[in-house]
């Protein structure tokens, strides 16, 4: 499907983004050198989507669906401990998640993609995306009209899986990826001696009465047939050995597999906390700093990936498993609430370091697998009549 010369242009590229990575809405040399590339190919590129996001549309002027192809760009504020010739040239910075090569694997796919425009038929859309790393710019991409105009039929992106054999594919119809809810809660006392206690209210005490009790929504609200995790990730409160505050901070990190878990846990946590406050008098204020959807597949668009997949040949592995391979979050999901399709996965090795690891890299090899879903996608969607 790929000749040396373009696998080995997809490879230095995928250097080149590794060492020079970029943070959420900071993507400006990446989506510049992106859209310079796209338009060279032939794509009618739009440019500061959502900031620093680029749309590559291609028009083949014949009846047929529109279908999304999605990558990231954006790195992660992580100092890179590899010391490999394309080590990260920025210090504190890190493509930690491989979104070098989803993007990488996307400009592959797109060279391929456009030789083959006089057999397609439809409308394509390719999106560049930024802020995948806690910024939510699949949201904002969608506020921006990518889906629309024309309305996408169906979009499809994917994810390099550490712990996976090489260039296994693999879907999870369903319920695929864990959404994300992070909150701060603010708990107000009242400061007073360490030695009468008494004469103060405690916010570390009824802190600690949250933690413990917040676990309680994993183990007796929600079902045991969802998954979902409380985390709190965070506890700060008073810095002197002889001082009760007056307040206390906790950031609690809450993980569901379906909006019935997250109803379980993240609509039940102000209840939680409230009652806790209110038994010993205290004060609260709850602010909802992220939401990230669960991520869920489209079962039938699943199950064509698979198809597609198999008769194209992509891989030498190709698998639909039943369980979710990871609780993290991940942002494709506001276009999976939008328009049908599915997110896939690639594995990356079965020894490297994990996600957001600063022994991290992206396995090269899964190239021509992530690249040749995409074009095999289109090759079978978007068939010319």
């Amino acid at each position: 499907m790929f000749n040396d010369l373009q696998l080995a242009r997809a490879v230095a590229l995928r250097h080149d983004l590794h060492r020079h990575p970029e943070l959420k809405f900071e993507e400006r040399r990446t989506s510049a050198l992106l859209a310079e590339r796209l338009e060279a190919l032939g794509y009618h590129v739009t440019r500061g989507i959502a900031d620093t996001g680029v749309m590559a549309e291609l028009d083949t002027g014949r009846p047929g669906p529109v279908i999304a192809l999605r990558a990231d760009m954006d790195a992660l504020p992580i100092v890179e401990a590899n010391q490999r010739a394309w080590r990260s040239e920025h210090e504190g910075r890190m493509h930690a998640c491989g979104h070098d090569g989803h993007t990488a694997a996307l400009m592959l796919a797109a060279e391929a993609i456009i030789e083959r425009r006089d057999s397609l038929g439809g409308h394509l859309k390719l999106l560049f995306q930024p802020a995948e790393e806690g910024g939510n710019g699949a949201e904002k991409m969608v506020q921006a009209g990518v889906l629309d105009s024309p309305r996408v039929d169906a979009i499809f992106g994917y994810h390099n899986r550490p712990g996976f054999e090489t260039g296994m594919l693999f879907v999870k119809p369903g319920s695929a990826m864990g959404g994300n809810d992070t909150w701060k809660v603010t708990i107000r006392g009242r400061s007073g001696h360490a030695a009468m206690p008494h004469l103060a209210l405690d916010p570390i005490y009824i802190g600690a009465c949250v933690v413990q009790q917040v676990q309680g929504l994993v183990g007796r609200h929600k079902s045991p047939l969802r998954a979902g995790v409380i985390t709190v990730a965070s506890f700060h409160a008073g810095d002197a050995a002889n001082v009760i505050p007056g307040t206390a901070e906790l950031l609690v990190n809450i993980r569901s597999d379906s909006s019935e878990a997250r109803d379980a846990l993240a609509g039940n946590l102000e209840a939680l906390v409230g009652g806790i406050c209110s038994a010993h008098g205290a004060e609260f204020a709850i602010e909802h700093l992220q939401h990230v959807p669960p991520l869920v597949n489209d079962a039938e668009w699943s199950q064509r990936v698979l198809d597609i997949a198999r008769e194209y040949g992509v891989s030498p592995r190709i698998e639909k498993i039943d369980y979710m391979p990871t609780m993290g979050a991940e942002d494709f999901a506001f276009y999976l609430q939008q328009v049908p399709g599915c997110f896939f996965f690639v594995g990356n090795g079965e020894h490297g370091a994990y996600l957001h690891n600063e022994h991290y890299d992206f396995n090269d090899d899964i190239l021509p697998v992530a690249a040749g879903t995409f074009v095999a996608l289109c090759e079978s969607l978007m068939k010319a009549r």
